[in-house]
């Protein structure tokens, strides 16, 4: 028999026991997703982690997501230093903002970025909660330099993702499947990850933000990775999207930038929902939301409670977000950050209330 006779032969032979073995059928039907932790699965989970604390973390030198991840300005040397700080005061976790351009410019780089970053973290005993889109801030946004500070103004260089790409891109949504899945599937067994947090603080694009936050779930529960999905209750102005992040949500996060009173009130809502609860934000001096306050009240519930900040720079979250300085001196109170960029306290009696609280 001729040699490419031979081979047609045993290409059509394979084809024909593919198509009659009924387990190739069954492995090409879409399995479904995932579904949502159980009650138990997820107490169970969250009994064993300690009482965890921590920040909203950008290192000094970025002023966004895209400046922290690209490869030209990704600054390790900085983010050990800054996360030791965190170690020193007793800080166990942090939450950290991803952007899908930065994977889109070069998916490997990305990911060994992440790696390293999570390196770093682990050295620090701190674990990490990633955060996929957001509706915060600015809605455009290139890749490369990216702007620098406006004086005195809060975030002002930080990016929504997708942003007005949700409107003005059809194919949006297909690259930002790709994202989620490729990352989460790349680490979606590594235990220096906390859970993953997949939309922040939805609802700007109102109809179009809920479709995407009802997929980006769907994404998630594909890829079934053995860390918790969340994405945090933040306002009360829509009620069909708390509805669905607490009803979709593994474990119930929320944020909260108000006083003691208001705290406490989000509590005893979110606690009859018979969840582990985390507040992924909080602490806002001008607000009564603070370290001598709210920390101890989140200990006492175990609570996790994850403040808005670490150290100032070029987020210039000191500022606060309806209070910009327009020649950039100094507030005089601080919103948000605990150490200066040299890495003093910048109140020193707030660095020994944590401590003491994390013991």
């Amino acid at each position: 028999m001729k040699r490419n006779t031979l081979i047609t032969l045993i290409i059509l032979i394979f084809c024909a026991m593919a198509n009659g073995n009924p387990q190739s059928e069954v492995q090409n039907k879409k399995e479904k997703p995932a579904p949502r932790w159980s009650t138990e699965k997820a107490k169970s989970w969250y009994e064993k982690q300690p009482w965890l604390r921590g920040c909203n973390f950008n290192p000094s030198t970025a002023i966004n997501q895209l400046e922290m991840w690209q490869a030209e300005t990704f600054d390790p040397k900085t983010i050990a230093r800054e996360l030791g700080w965190a170690k020193e005061i007793g800080m166990n976790c942090m939450r950290v903002y991803l952007h899908h351009v930065a994977w889109e410019l070069d998916h490997d780089g990305f990911k060994n970025r992440m790696r390293e970053y999570l390196t770093i973290a682990d050295k620090n005993g701190i674990k990490t909660i990633f955060v996929f889109l957001d509706d915060c801030w600015n809605p455009t946004y290139k890749p490369g330099k990216q702007p620098d500070p406006k004086p005195g103004v809060h975030n002002s260089g930080w990016v929504k993702d997708p942003g007005d790409l949700l409107a003005k891109d059809p194919k949006i949504k297909a690259l930002l499947e790709a994202y989620v899945k490729d990352v989460m599937t790349t680490f979606k067994n590594d235990k220096r990850i906390l859970l993953w947090d997949l939309y922040n603080e939805p609802g700007e694009y109102k109809d179009q933000s809920l479709k995407l936050l009802k997929e980006v779930f769907t994404w998630a529960r594909d890829v079934n990775p053995s860390q918790p999905l969340t994405s945090a209750v933040f306002s009360m102005r829509s009620k069909e999207m708390n509805k669905f992040q607490v009803e979709n949500s593994d474990v119930i996060t929320y944020h909260n930038y108000d006083d003691i009173q208001e705290h406490q009130s989000a509590i005893d809502t979110l606690k009859k929902y018979n969840r582990p609860l985390l507040c992924s934000e909080y602490m806002a001096r001008r607000n009564n939301s603070l370290f001598s306050t709210i920390m101890p009240l989140l200990k006492k519930n175990k609570i996790a409670a994850i403040n808005w900040g670490l150290v100032d720079g070029k987020s210039n979250t000191k500022y606060a977000w309806d209070e910009p300085i327009a020649d950039g001196s100094e507030p005089k109170l601080w919103f948000h950050e605990i150490f200066h960029t040299d890495g003093r306290a910048y109140k020193q009696e707030e660095v020994d209330l944590i401590k003491s609280l994390t013991k």
